[in-house]
């Protein structure tokens, strides 16, 4: 038996793991949002995959994602991948990260939030840790390849 004919869950558990937000509503949202098509973008920061050791995204790359109770429900490909300052964020890559916001400003305080979070500050290890407009963002944009799901 060749490796292409690895079972499916074999190769998912061989797939990175993608992980959006900390388990809870807000990664139930995100989620949800992949799931219907909604969500083809997220922004991360550059410091966060440095910190935990990871390579960035790259095109043509497939991962796993992963639900709050840890379950794989989805695998995205990625699509694009640009690293600009936070202060670079355009209007296109807020409205496709599928979070409803409808300016850059908007989308700004709502991840500053997030990134200014005892949960983000203590995955960072820095209880001080803040954003500013030359802060590295990661845009990564992503199609749905496979709705993992079972069929009801």
């Amino acid at each position: 038996m060749t490796s292409d004919s690895a079972s499916p869950r074999a190769s998912l558990a061989s797939m990175h793991r993608a992980e959006f937000g900390f388990p809870g509503p807000l990664r139930d949202h995100l989620v949800a949002a992949i799931l219907d098509g909604s969500k083809t973008s997220t922004t991360g920061l550059v410091l966060d995959y440095e910190h935990e050791g990871e390579p960035l995204p790259e095109v043509g790359s497939r991962s796993v994602v992963i639900d709050s109770d840890d379950r794989p429900v989805a695998v995205i490909e990625v699509t694009g991948v640009c690293v600009v300052p936070l202060a670079q964020v355009d209007l296109a890559h807020v409205v496709d990260e599928g979070e409803g916001h409808t300016s850059v400003a908007e989308w700004r305080a709502g991840h500053e939030r997030f990134w200014h979070s005892e949960e983000m500050r203590a995955a960072l290890e820095d209880p001080e840790f803040t954003v500013d407009d030359a802060t590295l963002a990661v845009l990564e944009r992503f199609r749905l390849i496979t709705d993992l799901r079972p069929a009801d």
